[in-house]
């Protein structure tokens, strides 16, 4: 029996724009994403978040349902515009009382919540202002921050203050894939993500000052180790490097650009390969007093994982080159690697080096799911996916990496950002036409390990 520690969080995950609809109701403001879905062709099949899973009116049954699963903790995101339609100025009170509602059937429940204050739904107000790129904007999410924290502290002991820069930084201002769509220079994007980390350092300060309970805060980057190809010294330090240094997608995808800025105070220094005139402008522009804010104590270190890349050394500038998948290697739907080293090397490599518990803020599959003739929905290759995953999880935690909790993405099926509804990641299975819920086998399993504290 694979057990973790006594005081191990067992949760799963959501973000606001992907489940909760009501995109016009009750004095909601739009966001970036509501823009990008009304482009033809940026969403496929012209998918949008206007309905999605309709957890604003069945808030409450998604909760009773996660209570007759057993989930011990709910990780969700705060639409910042359905609070301040603006973005910043006059509060919408109906928009907040919804998540003040949640709040409470979380803990009447027994359900401990842990609030995401951004997962990507940019208020559109504030993107024509100039969105990530104005230098007010860490003051606009300090403002809408300090709402939050006054609403919600009295309650809410756990704050993760920004996900998976990478993903809306890179993906929303260099390729535009996502929203807002846009596509900046060199100078703009590490501007746009300056501001970012700045935001991060703002936020929470406002919630150290202002929190009822004794907050526990933390930030989630996307993780993507490197694994190593053998058990030799040089294959682990190979891959070491690759997990902080990023690929050839650039410095934007570096777990250590976003994550050492806060948790060790500085920039790290890229390679000479990456080092152009832009970038080296831009580091020699921040100023101390920045660092300091960006660099604010915090309580853990939340990571998203999905997948790694195996790397082995290399006699190079970068000092390793990524292994080349087998052919027909284990994909899932959406035609990511199976990789379940990842959560065993990414843990360990991320608590090395900045000294923090370690909590899995995401980790899960899409799958090819669908209701069965029996009324069920069977998808055995989740349940296997998950438990070779926390298997390696848990190896960590044998080696001596702290490890704080796992939350599994994603409660229920939702909409897949650019990808639309053509992906299932959910344990609940949804039918966006009836809006009924199916709890899958998986869902299952994951009360069983919930129970058990661990794996058999």
């Amino acid at each position: 029996m694979r057990r973790f520690s006594d005081n191990f969080v067992w949760g799963v995950a959501t973000a606001s724009y992907q489940i909760e609809g009501a995109w016009q109701e009750d004095g909601r403001g739009p966001s970036v994403w509501d823009m990008c879905c009304q482009k033809p062709g940026f969403v496929k099949e012209g998918d949008s978040g206007e309905i999605a899973c309709d957890h604003y009116h069945h808030m409450e049954e998604d909760v009773r349902l996660m209570r007759e699963l057993g989930i011990r903790a709910y990780r969700f995101s705060i639409s910042w515009s359905r609070v301040l339609p603006e973005g910043v100025g006059s509060v919408n009170e109906a928009g907040l009382a919804f998540y003040d509602r949640l709040v409470d059937e979380l803990r009447k429940n027994g359900i401990e919540p842990y609030v995401t204050l951004f997962h990507w739904d940019f208020p559109y107000a504030l993107y024509q202002k100039g969105g990530w790129l104005n230098p007010e904007s860490p003051d606009w999410f300090a403002e809408y921050t300090r709402v939050i924290v006054d609403r919600l502290s009295d309650r809410v002991n756990y704050f993760i203050t920004i996900n998976e820069p990478q993903c809306f930084v890179a993906l929303g201002h260099d390729t535009g894939i996502h929203a807002p769509g846009l596509k900046l220079s060199r100078r703009d994007i590490l501007t746009a993500g300056h501001h970012v980390l700045l935001a991060h350092g703002r936020a929470v300060r406002v919630i150290r000052e202002h929190a009822v309970l004794p907050p526990q805060i933390g930030f989630a980057p996307v993780g993507n180790p490197g694994i190593p190809a053998s058990g030799q010294e040089r294959d682990l330090e190979a891959a070491r490097r690759a997990t902080f240094e990023g690929d050839v997608a650039g410095i934007y995808w570096s777990t250590a650009w976003w994550a050492d800025p806060i948790f060790l105070g500085s920039y790290p220094k890229p390679k000479d390969s990456d080092m152009d005139e832009v970038l080296r402008e831009f580091l020699l522009s921040v100023t101390e007093e920045e660092m300091v804010l960006i660099h604010q104590p915090l309580d853990f270190f939340g990571v998203n994982i999905y997948q790694g890349r195996t790397v082995e050394y290399a006699d190079t500038s970068a000092g390793y080159r990524c292994v080349k998948q087998n052919v027909g290697c284990d994909l899932t739907a959406i035609k990511w690697p199976v990789t379940p080293k990842a959560l065993y090397y990414g843990p360990k490599f991320f608590y090395e080096r900045y000294k923090k518990p370690i909590l899995i803020t995401e980790n899960g599959l899409s799958s090819m799911d669908w209701v069965s003739l029996d009324g069920k929905v069977h998808d055995p290759g989740r349940i296997d996916f998950l438990s070779r995953y926390l298997a390696e999880y848990h190896r960590a935690y044998e080696d001596g990496v702290e490890l704080m909790g796992y939350f599994q993405w994603s409660l229920m099926d939702n909409f897949e950002w650019a990808e639309g509804y053509r992906e299932r990641f959910g344990l609940v299975y949804i039918d966006y036409t009836t809006q009924e819920r199916t709890p899958k086998d998986s869902a299952f399993w994951y009360k069983q390990v919930i129970e058990r504290n661990g794996l058999e």
